[in-house]
């Protein structure tokens, strides 16, 4: 065991995140508040990233230093999740278009889905104008993208 945080694991294309709710995520009634799935999707975009060998503070720091906004999200909140549920976000990278990426994630309790998520995350120069992901970044990304969408 390590104390290191974990940043998930594959499968297939999917990327899994474990997620606990915490007393902090719910509101009085012990579900979980709208906007913290929007937190666990966050999370597990970064530590798909993460996985694949693309760290935040590396791409701030490059020679052509970029970051992500999120330009669209769609969600559809299913069912909800409870104070000390065990959960899993389910993250898929489906394309990348021009400064693109299309993501597609899920929040599941034991494989039944709670919430879904399309996202659209634009890829920025630091004073917020698009541009596309540098080439070492989509070659990272490649293996993991939707091969119809390519």
């Amino acid at each position: 065991m390590t104390d290191l945080p974990t940043h998930g694991r594959f499968e297939g294309r999917a990327h899994l995140l474990p997620v606990r709710v915490y007393y902090e995520d719910t509101d009085f009634t012990g579900v979980v508040y709208h906007a913290n799935y929007v937190r666990y999707f966050e999370r597990g975009r970064s530590d798909f990233l993460r996985a694949v060998g693309i760290g935040h503070a590396e791409l701030l720091e490059g020679d052509s230093p970029l970051a992500f906004v999120v330009s669209r999200m769609e969600l559809a909140f299913v069912k909800p999740a409870r104070i000390d549920d065990a959960l899993v976000v389910r993250t898929l990278y489906e394309a990348v278009r021009g400064p693109r990426l299309i993501i597609r994630q899920a929040i599941e309790r034991g494989g039944e889905v709670l919430t879904r998520a399309e996202v659209e995350a634009v890829c920025i120069h630091l004073d917020g104008r698009p541009r596309r992901p540098s080439a070492a970044l989509v070659e990272k990304v490649k293996p993991w993208l939707d091969p119809s969408q390519a």
